[in-house]
């Protein structure tokens, strides 16, 4: 497969990019997600439609099946979607079960859940990756509850990966490229969604990377917020002096362990806002292996 000619349109070399990217994760997309997920060009569905159907060079460097595009010589991705989806669904349930544990516990503001779950493209080994917003300054105490409930789920044979943590002072994300805007714009919020909106607001500079990827995704459950009262009285204790000298102390004890965990790896983050157990480097492999695939072809 080489790279697109040079002759494509700018919405033409979009639609490819995109289609180029989630390849990555053996994942075609129908011509709706393509517009959602479209890279760098503000468009209409029938923009996209229109040249998924005719544009000549989209039709020479874009192959179709089953209503999902893909790669030249790329169509076992479709059955691995296929495959994938079906995976998914088993998984939903649990992830939103624990989700919902987790909305429930002390200083939790918001869960979503990112990763292949996200995007219905669940592997055997897969995890369910969760995105957490606590309230400021609780951080460190609210990640210590859910890490028990992760031992908890772990011993019933489920894998839960709450590995990005901020505080509702630290909802804009300081990293910028197309991986992070993904994320974002992938998301699927399951509780708090006021600030899931906020967190989409504040990371209004997606919109350089996916000007089409407004709103919440397709795979939006509409989960039913749980009642506040309980996690209200299990926070009162804590919200004194007490509770600040154990968010301190848990704090000082997490980041000089998971400091040691980091491998060299540049993409975690942890601090008084910030809890990211990023440590597999993976943003900087997909980054490195678009940007091949852009220059030398798939």
């Amino acid at each position: 497969m080489l790279a697109p000619p040079t002759t494509l349109t700018q919405l033409e070399q979009a639609i490819w990019r995109t289609v180029a990217y989630v390849d990555l994760f053996d994942y075609p997309l129908t011509a709706v997600e393509i517009h959602r997920y479209l890279e760098g060009v503000q468009a209409t569905q029938t923009d996209v439609a229109k040249s998924l159907a005719e544009s000549p060079a989209l039709l020479a460097n874009l192959s179709q099946a089953g209503g999902y595009f893909f790669l030249p010589e790329r169509a076992r991705v479709v059955q691995i979607r296929q495959s994938r989806q079906k995976r998914a669904q088993t998984v939903w349930p649990q992830a939103i079960r624990y989700g919902r544990f987790i909305a429930q516990l002390p200083f939790v503001r918001m869960v979503a859940v990112t990763g292949s779950l996200a995007m219905n493209n669940v592997t055997d080994d897969a995890d369910i990756d969760y995105f957490i917003v606590t309230e400021n300054g609780r951080l460190w105490l609210s990640r210590a509850f859910i890490i028990g409930l992760v031992r908890l789920a772990a011993w019933q044979g489920l894998t839960l990966c709450p590995n990005y943590f901020v505080t509702e002072s630290a909802l804009t994300l300081p990293e910028r490229n197309i991986y992070t805007a993904r994320e974002i714009v992938q998301m699927a919020p399951l509780f708090g969604q006021a600030v899931y909106q906020q967190f989409r607001q504040q990371n209004g500079w997606t919109n350089q990377f996916l000007p089409n990827g407004v709103g919440t995704p397709a795979v939006y459950l509409g989960t039913v917020e749980p009642r506040q009262w309980p996690q209200q009285i299990a926070e009162r204790p804590l919200q004194t002096r007490l509770g600040e000298w154990l968010e301190r102390w848990e704090r000082q004890r997490k980041i000089a362990k998971l400091r040691h965990q980091k491998n060299g790896s540049n993409e975690s983050n942890f601090s008084t806002t910030i809890c990211k157990g990023h440590f597999n480097a993976h943003q900087k492999q997909i980054l490195t292996a678009y940007q091949k695939q852009l220059t030398n072809g798939h």
